[in-house]
């Protein structure tokens, strides 16, 4: 490897033969290996990793892996990184060393701001280590690496250095620590006042891609950099990205999403753990609801005379100046505080801490909210029933913040917060999360919920509690929140993509010659019949009908009442699981060995099962098991043998079970 120019200081130029080279150019022109070669994971990448990869690499070397968060997105960056860095070590490269090494044994002359200094050859540059902080040490392959926080940044280069990058090859640009060097980590906010950071860059690295929408104008100015060079090489890394969603059309202009592995497909592959969402339903006390609705008709109303009903075209009518104006703030005001009375809503805050208390006492719990106001009332609930909690906010330093963390699970157990631990912090140990509702982005849920899915050695379930106000702008929370968990996989390959878009447009061009279908003449019978009253006919219903039709009814509501109490004693029993003994285990029967050829019929059907059978420990009691077999639905209880319904054992097996989920 050679250094002889690594120390030269900033204010100084290389002229040999004459002729003046600059620094950019010679670091163009190196050929030691980049810093990112000497990547060495202490681990394997899993399949999944390799696949996201190869996707980003198949793509030009431009795209957005979309993984969920605890998948190891970062490692997958750092492994398109080193790919690519091997790319560019080609023979050409190689042939440069000797060109340099040439100019090293020629007489040099160091070109000062202030002077000319000769120096023969037999000084060796390398050996002025006073300079050496001074210099960059730029690589043929620079790296930048983008984080939105800069609590982000020191975990990033820790990373960096475990997996065996050299420590002063990596440097951090913000505030008053910058560091230009090979491999950079750098806050959105301070690269954006640096724009020769991203020009300088062979690659770019973007983490939480999906925070550089539209609206954020400061932010989407990065990529009109970025795309000045069409050969530099971007990644886009993010757990959600809405690609319905207008205001993502850039970064899926920019930074299309090459390959998706969502939390449904982590979890039957055991690469997190798996989520229970748990919806607990409260109301809003008499006095609050009347608030509310006062809130919600001054909202609408305003609405209803400038027929705008969404914050963006509200923001229009408020830079509009005079009466309009004012009644946009209004408008903004009335949904701040009816934001704020749902976030602190008596009963919402009063539940919360009853699940910590009651349920879950000793166990290390997270909860968010959208309101400081909201976690502060929550922690002086707690503390009246005497139990510590703790708030990270903005507010919180970066060491109080850290203080706070080590001491998670030791002093205290609850932890408060926003917003700030949405992103980037690992804590795999957390089993249980409570989300006061009030919010229903994706983006924030889909952050939210992959804190707690991390695996770690005996955890495969994460209990996620959603408290929320039903008939409010709480109502579908739990919808947004059974979608991130839920959504099927879409893994994208490139060339497949491409071709099944000629395959889609080709049979466009078929469906357009094909004649449309005609109706059938009963069908056109009716057609012309509804078209001639001008209305839809109704028969009129017999008194038996009626009978029959309210008797079926009513038999459907008992029924759906019944599956719902036996949900409810399914979550119980998977609660008595995580927070007391195992109630259920996994038993394989297929290493059991038979001594008198006799198999029950249970265990029999298991033997050609992949899940195999699953134990379940009665609640009454405990000496008493249950043999549950999933792939069968079925249950050694009596309310399987005798009733034939979906007993709450099956239930409570299939929300701990990787491969399947509750289907009321």
């Amino acid at each position: 490897m050679n250094h002889k120019f690594n120390h030269l200081n900033k204010d100084t130029e290389i002229v040999g033969k004459g002729s003046e080279i600059d620094l950019g150019v010679l670091s163009s022109t190196q050929t030691f290996p980049p810093s990112i070669t000497s990547l060495n994971f202490p681990f394997d990448l899993k399949e999944d990793q390799i696949a996201a990869v190869d996707a980003w690499m198949a793509n030009n070397n431009r795209g957005t892996i979309l993984y969920s968060t605890g998948t190891g997105k970062t490692e997958i960056a750092f492994e398109c990184a080193k790919r690519l860095a091997g790319r560019h070590i080609s023979p050409k490269n190689m042939e440069s060393l000797s060109n340099v090494d040439e100019l090293n044994n020629n007489d040099l002359i160091l070109k000062n701001k202030h002077k000319d200094i000769s120096v023969p050859k037999q000084i060796e540059i390398a050996a002025d280590t006073n300079r050496e902080k001074d210099v960059a040490p730029y690589s043929f392959f620079n790296v930048l690496f983008l984080v939105p926080r800069i609590s982000l940044i020191d975990q990033t280069v820790n990373r960096l250095i475990s997996y065996g990058i050299p420590k002063e090859k990596v440097g951090v640009y913000f505030g008053e620590r910058k560091e230009k060097k090979e491999i950079m980590i750098c806050t959105y906010h301070s690269v954006i006042r640096n724009p020769l950071l991203i020009r300088r860059s062979s690659m770019v690295i973007f983490d939480e891609v999906h925070l550089i929408r539209d609206t954020s104008k400061s932010f989407i100015k990065i990529f009109d950099i970025v795309v000045e060079d069409p050969k530099k090489a971007i990644l886009g890394l993010t757990a959600t990205l809405d690609e319905r969603d207008f205001k993502n059309s850039t970064i899926l202009a920019v930074l299309p999403p090459v390959i998706k592995y969502t939390i449904k497909k982590a979890v039957i592959d055991k690469r997190l753990a798996k989520p229970v969402v748990i919806p607990i339903k409260v109301s809003l006390t008499e006095s609050e609801q009347k608030e509310y609705d006062v809130y919600s008709t001054k909202i609408k109303n305003i609405s209803n005379k400038f027929k705008r009903y969404d914050v963006s075209s509200m923001t229009n009518l408020l830079k509009k100046g005079g009466f309009a104006s004012g009644m946009a703030k209004a408008w903004f005001a009335n949904i701040r505080k009816r934001k704020l009375l749902l976030s602190y809503a008596e009963n919402k805050l009063s539940e919360a801490a009853n699940i910590i208390q009651n349920k879950f006492p000793d166990e290390k719990i997270m909860v968010f909210s959208e309101t400081i106001e909201s976690i502060e009332r929550l922690r002086d609930i707690l503390e009246i029933r005497g139990m510590e909690s703790k708030i990270i906010d903005a507010n919180v330093k970066t060491i109080e913040r850290q203080r706070i963390l080590n001491n998670w699970g030791k002093t205290f157990n609850v932890l408060l917060s926003v917003h700030t631990l949405e992103i980037g912090y690992d804590v795999p140990q957390v089993r249980i999360e409570l989300i006061l509702a009030t919010t229903s982005n994706i983006n924030q849920i889909v952050q939210r919920i992959g804190r707690v899915l991390r695996k770690h050695e005996g955890k495969n379930i994460a209990l996620i509690y959603v408290v929320y106000v039903p008939d409010t702008k709480d109502d579908n929370v739990i919808e947004v929140v059974k979608k991130a968990v839920t959504a099927e996989n879409e893994e994208i390959n490139i060339i497949q993509k491409q071709r099944s878009k000629k395959k889609r447009s080709n049979s466009t061009v078929a469906e357009k010659t094909l004649p449309s279908p005609l109706p059938s003449s009963i069908q056109a019978h009716k057609i012309q019949q509804s078209q001639s009253l001008g209305q839809t006919s109704v028969i009129p219903l017999s008194d038996k009908s009626k009978k029959r039709r309210k008797e079926t009814t009513n038999e459907k509501v008992t029924e759906k009442e019944n599956v719902d109490k036996r949900i409810l004693k399914a979550y119980d029993i998977v609660e008595s699981t995580l927070s007391k003994e195992s109630l259920i285990v996994e038993s394989n029967f297929k290493t059991i060995n038979i001594k008198d050829g006799t198999v029950p019929d249970l265990v029999k059907e298991s033997l050609e099962s992949e899940l195999g059978l699953y134990k379940v420990k009665s609640s009454m009691d405990r000496g008493k098991i249950y043999l549950v077999n999933l792939e069968k639905q079925s249950c050694t209880c009596n309310d399987f043998i005798y009733r034939h319904v979906k007993c709450k054992h099956i239930l409570a097996t299939e929300i701990i079970s990787p491969k399947y989920s509750i289907k009321n």
